[in-house]
Formats: C-alpha cells, structure tokens, sequence
C-alpha cells in the first residue's frame, strides 16, 4: 500500500477492518519472566554454560521461537538444542501461567476504545500456547478475535499474518510491531505497518510510528 500525497494515519483511520499486534514488546514485556525462566532451565544441563538475562531476550525479540536457541546457544549440537528448548518452552509457559507480564501502561482502554471499531488479532513467532496465557492470565480474551503464531505450525510471521487475514475475510488490515522482523513480516503479508518505538527493535522506514501503546487511540 502506498501513501504518497496522502496523510497515511488519515487513511489507515477510514479504510482500517482490523488490527493485527505482535506480542512481545508491543503489548505486554514478559522478558524477566523468560530468561528466569531460561536460566532455571539452563541450571538443570550440565553441557550448557551461559547465562541469559533480560537484556538477552529482549535482543532476540521477535524471532522465530527455533532460532532463538539457535543464535543464543551455537555451540550445541541438535539434540542438546532441542532438549534445552524443550525445558525452556515448559518452564517458560509455567513461569507466566503464574507470574504474567508486564501489560504497557493504556493497553486495556486502548483496546477498548479500539474494539469499538475493529476487529483486533494478534500473531507473534513464539511457542504454542504462549498467547493463550497472555489471553488468560491479564483476561485479554474479550477484546481478540482470532490469534496466529509459529508454534501452530512452524511457519514464518508473514505467512501466519497473511493466512490470519484470508481465514477472517479482512480488506484492509494493519499490522502493529516492534522490530525490523516485524516490519519485514507486515511487507510479506502485504500490509501497512505501525511501529511501536517504545518496544525492542529498531525500525528504520519510514512508516507510522507511536510512542505509547496508547497513542494507537490517536491513529484511529
């Protein structure tokens, strides 16, 4: 989509069917939970000797959930990365079953207002069942219609927001996320991007932008 001689926040407010969000670092900051998480998981493996911190998590943000293991721990072989993924992914999702995150500061009146007008989706690259604790523990279900990500079926982000698109018959879909991956994903899929600079990653094209989430009530 091209905005040229045309304010494109204006646009985006009067043909706009819905709002597709990243996760991490677009609504809510989970990365203390995970690399606690990570690191009670990394104590348990003798082969492992790394420490992962929250500066750790927040760098690989937005990834796919695979190569995250891939970047952070290289020096493994496949099985001893598989069976540390496996240990993270369950300690991770115990952790924020009871912990949650951080919801950034407007999230639920946002959505709110937000709702009121749009469909709202979301579709990030983490584990199955992620997302449904996100839903769950900050009883979040009510404002999302439907929600995508790579641990349904292990494809990339751009596939997972086109595929979300066609199965709910949207038109005119945008595309809110922190880091270049997401920017490169919403390109994929063929939608406008919104890049949320309060978050992880750094965007460097020229699109839309805003520095709180609640700044999205302003968009549209």
């Amino acid at each position: 989509m091209h905005y040229k001689g045309i304010n494109p926040l204006l646009y985006m407010n009067q043909t706009t069917d819905g709002i597709i969000f990243d996760l991490d670092g677009t609504l809510w900051d989970s990365t203390q939970a995970v690399a606690d998480a990570w690191q009670a998981s990394i104590s348990k493996l003798s082969y492992v000797d790394r420490t992962v911190t929250q500066e750790d998590v927040r760098a690989i943000a937005g990834m796919p959930y695979d190569a995250i293991y891939d970047k952070l721990f290289p020096n493994l072989n496949a099985s001893q990365r598989q069976e540390l993924m496996a240990l993270c992914g369950e300690e991770e999702l115990r952790q924020l079953k009871a912990e949650g995150g951080t919801l950034y500061e407007g999230l639920e009146e946002t959505l709110a207002s937000l709702q009121e007008k749009y469909k709202l989706f979301i579709v990030s690259n983490c584990q199955l069942g992620y997302i449904d604790i996100f839903l769950e523990f900050h009883n979040m279900q009510r404002f999302f219609t439907d929600h995508g990500c790579f641990g349904d079926n292990h494809k990339p982000k751009g596939e997972n927001i086109r595929a979300l698109i066609e199965r709910n018959n949207l038109k005119e879909a945008v595309y809110v996320g922190d880091t270049k991956g997401d920017y490169d994903a919403s390109q994929q899929a063929g939608v406008p991007f919104i890049y949320a600079r309060y978050g992880f990653g750094e965007v460097t094209a020229n699109v839309p932008y805003i520095d709180r989430f609640e700044d999205l009530r302003k968009l549209f």
